[in-house]
């Protein structure tokens, strides 16, 4: 048992993140889990209009696709450089989609740092402009997508565990685990893996199984809101906080703060799309 424990809490170290290294170009597991999770939602939400009553072909949902995954990778970038390093960025600001560093000397380094908030606000933005302009229900077009969602976001947070980034905050439990990238050398929570789980495969059975007995167009789409917002208001108390950021007001890290806001337009939304 303590040999299985062992193996447990080091896990990290015995994880390569990357799939393929030559020079400075890496190409990393987060990667392929992205297309793993746009994958997975596509499946699914190809078989509800093959079984459900929505009025969409698939070359529809293919062609929104493109704007969605175009919409999500701009504002989770965008959403991060605005909500968690603003000043680096104004500074740099040929770092905010360009792949290099360019001080102290040039390298290739990928794009380092996405934000979930900042995702969720580029694809509504994006599907509000795809919607306009296909002439289509956004609330429909909403309420198709997001059951299918969280399931596709377990694999992102499974792809921040491979990375060995996000990592939880210090604990003496046996289930902790030591990260490489973590400072000092103490056990911490394996905070991506309690996202994907809670956040993810919870949250996806959830909204998969009241999805057909949403009383209003809009329902599903608040549902998640508030759901996704909660799990990670609490979970945030196990996950190790930006460090330039640190704690803000009351205590609270950036990701709460934002999960605040989150629940509270989630539910605002339910309310309004209610009275319609």
């Amino acid at each position: 048992m303590e040999k299985i424990l062992n193996l447990w809490q080091h896990l990290p170290y015995q994880v390569n993140p990357n799939i393929i290294e030559w020079g400075t170009f890496q190409l990393r597991y987060y990667s392929l889990m992205y297309l793993v999770a746009f994958f997975f939602t596509y499946v699914l939400v190809s078989y509800r209009i093959r079984t459900e009553r929505f009025p969409y072909t698939p070359e529809l949902i293919q062609d929104f696709f493109f704007w969605g995954i175009l919409g999500l990778i701009l504002g989770a970038r965008l959403g991060y450089v605005l909500f968690y390093n603003p000043l680096y960025y104004l500074r740099h600001p040929g770092e905010i989609f360009l792949p290099f560093r360019f001080r102290p000397h040039f390298a290739f380094v990928g794009i380092s740092g996405m934000s979930y908030h900042g995702g969720v606000l580029g694809v509504i933005v994006a599907a509000l402009y795809y919607c306009e302009k296909r002439k289509i229900d956004f609330w429909e077009l909403a309420d198709l997508f997001t059951p299918a969602i969280p399931l596709g976001y377990t694999f992102g947070r499974i792809g921040n565990f491979l990375n060995g980034e996000l990592y939880g905050r210090i604990t003496s439990s046996p289930w902790g685990m030591y990260f490489p990238l973590a400072p000092g050398s103490s056990l911490r929570h394996p905070s991506q893996l309690y996202e994907a789980f809670f956040e993810g495969v919870v949250l996806f059975l959830i909204l998969w199984a009241v999805r057909k007995r949403r009383p209003f167009p809009g329902f599903s789409l608040g549902l998640y809101i508030v759901g996704y917002g909660i799990f990670r208001f609490f979970l945030e108390f196990f996950r190790e906080p930006d460090a330039h950021l640190g704690f803000l007001w009351w205590g609270l890290s950036m990701g709460q703060i934002l999960c605040l806001l989150m629940i509270f337009g989630g539910f605002t939304l339910i309310f309004v799309r209610a009275g319609k």
